[in-house]
């Protein structure tokens, strides 16, 4: 079983407090979030935001996953972009849509093959089923 960790400090109020993200592999290292960067900046240069976090990832696993279905259709991939905008309703605070845009460059394969191919590789993406509600989440609380 594989496991990946990442770890959130908060201090503050919800409007006016600060927090941090940190990430074993330590791409993440006390990383600032807060309301603004979550609910308020688009700009993304305060901090970052969990629903950023989660497009990257998701943007990052579909462009592997793609890569390893084109692998296996017998394609060598020169170069594959994924854009990954995730929309959440800021009323019910719900995530609505992630919207993924692969551009690739790969030899001698067509449009429609790329297209399927790609279609196929969003529903093997770990993090496309993880945005599925079949997970178990579990929670451990306590107060220190």
């Amino acid at each position: 079983m594989l496991k990946r960790r990442a770890s959130a400090t908060w201090k503050g109020s919800l409007q006016e407090g600060t927090g941090s993200l940190s990430a074993f592999g330590g791409v993440l290292d006390n990383t600032p979030f807060s309301f603004k960067t979550r609910f308020q900046s688009e700009d993304g240069k305060a901090g970052t935001n969990p629903e950023e976090l989660l497009a990257a990832a998701h943007a990052g696993c579909f462009t592997m996953a793609t890569g390893a279905e084109l692998g296996r259709a017998g394609f060598t991939v020169d170069s594959l972009e994924t854009n990954a905008v995730l929309t959440m309703d800021t009323d019910t605070l719900t995530v609505t849509a992630v919207d993924l845009t692969i551009k690739g460059s790969v030899p001698g394969i067509d449009e429609a093959k790329f297209k399927e191919i790609a279609e196929g590789a969003k529903s093997h993406c770990i993090i496309s089923r993880a945005l599925s509600p079949d997970i178990k989440l579990t929670l451990n609380a306590s107060l220190v």
